[in-house]
């Protein structure tokens, strides 16, 4: 599924600019060292790349020789050892900050490489930063070997004319995603209720965690334990008349300190995850036999993460799911979604599987300093001004929304396939939250698609039924939010 790597050239002639301790410059050598006693600390080297580095290119690669000695674990995900990209596109305040796959101890001298894909940005201020960050230890760069190109991207598509068919006409569907804790029947009753015809029901937990769900054994006895509650939720639902997507929304092996799966490294994670499947549609099939089609699909990987080339890729692990669910369970849909945390801008190098009644899965959290503000100590505010929607001096409306979505819309049009908008949401503080999901209903319905807001009763951040400044002071609202009603008249198809 690779693209061929493209000839790395010499970057060189830029100009840094040192953190104010820890770090030290001798011609081209950069060398971090962070004692134990600051572990923590932000100690990393930036030099801002000629505007246009990205002009017409869909990703980049670039690497460095580097030395690490006793590098700690940092405490969170994204801290660690830095060979990273900070990509913004300032007209917009989107930012990006693709880096390099996470090192700990020691190791080298050997050469790094940092291989991402601009995510649909077009980033007109872009600055390399090489160091520590959030950890202690020592890392020394070779500069002279630091050498950078643009790519193509790293995915070759395949299955170019396929067009998917699907033996019926189902009506577009609208949904809540359902809390990670069991479903209720209240929890199914309540959305029937508000008129929604579809729920995501999620096999999770310990989403965020780091090398989690690595116990192949106690990972398997889990997912049964959620099996037995998706059987009363499809029960429940087809009494309703509502469909229920099936989602693995953790997977074997969890993910890497850069967020990326495991099982794309490591075989026994990928043989576990298609078996995994194995056995979901094993005890789904019969169901669907007795009740009707009450499952939406099979949703094979939630929020697909794959920083680079590695043995085993996200398409390709999909498709042999999807293939071993086609032997238990010929009829029910299977569900896919594309890299980059399921984002839109994969959609332009996604594949279509050569496979029948395939629906192709999207998230939409753009654009992501609106949506998420106050969620993981993201800034509220910029310049002094709340974050807002919509703010047509950043060209932040619904026509901004079309030109984000618009590399799905191609790939529907080019596969003549269903679309399933499978989360989307704003921070419930968000200024402007309701009126951001109405743009994106609206848009959803002009398109035809189907979609399930994120999510209902589950993290206070996204609950339509609460309100507060932040999550601790969350509590139920008295009434409904101005969120819930927009909800509401998208449920009822009131939202043009």
């Amino acid at each position: 599924m690779y693209l061929p790597a493209p000839p790395l050239e010499p970057l060189s002639g830029i100009e840094w600019t040192l953190p104010s301790q820890y770090a030290t410059l001798d011609g081209d050598r950069l060398v971090v060292e962070v004692p134990e006693s600051a572990y923590g600390a932000d100690a990393v080297a930036s030099a801002e790349l000629p505007t246009g580095v990205f002009e017409g290119a869909s990703g980049f690669t670039m690497s460095v020789v580097a030395l690490g000695k006793g590098i700690r674990s940092p405490q969170k995900s994204y801290l660690g050892l830095k060979f990273q990209l900070r990509c913004e596109d300032t007209s917009t305040g989107e930012t990006g900050w693709p880096n390099c796959k996470g090192r700990t101890g020691d190791f080298g001298p050997e050469t790094i490489v940092n291989e991402a894909f601009c995510e649909g940005m077009r980033p007109d201020k872009v600055t390399l930063q090489l160091g520590l960050q959030g950890t202690s230890g020592r890392v020394e760069f070779d500069l002279s070997t630091l050498r950078f190109a643009k790519s193509k991207g790293l995915f070759r598509r395949i299955n170019e004319d396929y067009i998917v068919r699907y033996p019926d006409n189902d009506q577009p569907r609208r949904g809540c995603m359902l809390p990670g804790r069991p479903t209720t029947e209240d929890d199914i009753e309540t959305l029937a209720s508000w008129g929604a015809t579809m729920a995501r029901f999620q096999i999770t937990r310990n989403w965020s965690a780091v090398g989690d769900n690595q116990d192949l054994g106690e990972f398997s006895a889990w997912v049964d334990s959620r099996l037995d509650n998706l059987e009363d939720v499809l029960r429940w639902a087809a009494e309703r008349g509502m469909k229920i997507c099936v989602d693995l929304h953790v997977t074997p092996g969890g993910r890497g300190s850069d967020r990326e799966h495991a099982m794309f490294r490591d075989e026994r994670f990928a043989d576990a995850f298609v078996e995994t499947w194995r056995r979901i549609a094993a005890r789904c099939a019969p169901i669907v036999q007795t009740l009707g089609p009450v499952i939406y699909g099979y949703d094979l990987v939630n929020e697909p993460v794959q920083r680079g080339r590695a043995p085993i890729d996200y398409w390709t692990l999909q498709r042999r799911a999807a293939e071993a669910i086609r032997e238990i369970d010929p009829a029910t849909p299977i569900v896919v979604e594309s890299n980059d945390w399921d984002s839109p801008a994969a959609f332009s190098y996604l594949s279509p599987l050569a496979m029948d009644n395939v629906i192709y899965q999207v998230h939409c959290y753009v654009p992501h300093p609106f949506t998420h503000q106050g969620v993981a100590k993201r800034p509220r505010e910029e310049n002094g001004r709340p974050i807002a929607w919509p703010d047509p001096a950043k060209g932040w409306d619904r026509e901004f929304l079309r030109r984000k979505l618009a590399p799905v819309v191609e790939f529907q049009k080019r596969h003549r396939c269903r679309i399933y908008v499978g989360e989307f949401s704003a921070a419930a503080w968000a200024q402007g939250a309701d009126a951001y999901l109405s743009d994106c209903i609206s848009l959803f319905e002009e398109l035809g698609w189907d979609w399930t807001y994120h999510a209902f009763r589950e993290s206070p951040v996204w609950d339509v039924e609460k309100v507060g400044p932040r999550i601790p002071e969350m509590v139920p609202a008295e009434s409904d939010t101005s969120r819930k009603r927009a909800l509401l008249d998208g449920f009822a198809g009131r939202i043009e």
